[in-house]
């Protein structure tokens, strides 16, 4: 296989994958995993780690990924398509006008949530239709501490991602094996390994400036001075990572 299309994640990616696995017991025997991917650093960084570790795990588990296409402009995920087949992986493809539809259904909502709201449910239900019992998604620890901040500057709660836990219907399971990774790691790698980014892979979060993207910019600042303060942001939410806690 052409070296630019499988490159083996570095070790110390390898490592904070498998410990956030173990830690939260995301991956099981025999599980069937569907893997988000929008064609960004992240999700496609994840991919060439879950494959990685799928090659020599001894638990057993299959993996599949899928892209939602939501139809905006300067969004073309058709590339991935020929390179899901040449690295053997099951890709599913789905595509709804997401933006059209938030005009007129979008309620209270900035699209960006209403869009990752639609395409949660996109992916769940091609995850029963396809028998996926695990939903993998691929944010990583910047993306746990800009909600963390959100939550308690914006709502009054202390709140942030789950790194594992059982959905609504309680019939499909969501992992976010990155929690313990750093965005610098997964954009060095994906630089390293040629992976085929799609460019401004959400665009329409890239018009105009929003809550996340302000709150990313106060942490590189604040990190700047206090380099341990990713570490720290991870020992404060560990609580609220677990599971038995409402889903976000």
């Amino acid at each position: 296989m052409k070296e630019t299309l499988w490159s083996p994640p570095p070790k110390s990616l390898l490592r904070k994958v498998g410990r956030a696995i173990a830690d939260y017991d995301m991956i099981r025997e025999g599980d069937r995993i569907l893997l988000g991917v929008s064609g960004g650093k992240d999700s496609l960084s994840l991919l060439q780690i879950l494959m990685q570790l799928q090659s020599y795990s001894p638990v057993r588990f299959e993996l599949g990924v899928i892209t939602v296409d939501p139809e905006v402009e300067g969004f073309d995920p058709h590339t991935l398509t020929g390179y899901y087949s040449t690295i053997g992986v099951s890709w599913h493809y789905r595509e709804q006008p997401i933006m059209e539809d938030a005009k007129t259904r979008m309620s209270g909502d900035s699209f960006c949530a209403y869009c990752a709201r639609m395409k949660r449910g996109i992916m769940y239900s091609t995850c029963r239709e396809q028998g996926y019992n695990v939903l993998a998604l691929a944010q990583h620890l910047d993306d746990l501490a800009e909600s963390f901040l959100m939550s308690a500057f914006h709502q009054g709660r202390l709140a942030t991602m789950k790194a594992h836990y059982t959905n609504d219907a309680g019939d499909i399971r969501v992992i976010r094996p990155l929690v313990y990774v750093r965005e610098t790691q997964t954009a060095a790698f994906a630089d390293e390994a040629h992976l085929p980014i799609i460019p401004d892979s959400c665009p329409a979060c890239f018009s105009a400036p929003t809550q996340r993207a302000h709150f990313k910019t106060l942490l590189a600042q604040e990190e700047r001075n206090n380099p341990q303060l990713f570490p720290k942001l991870l020992h404060a939410m560990r609580p609220l990572m677990r599971g038995d806690l409402p889903a976000s």
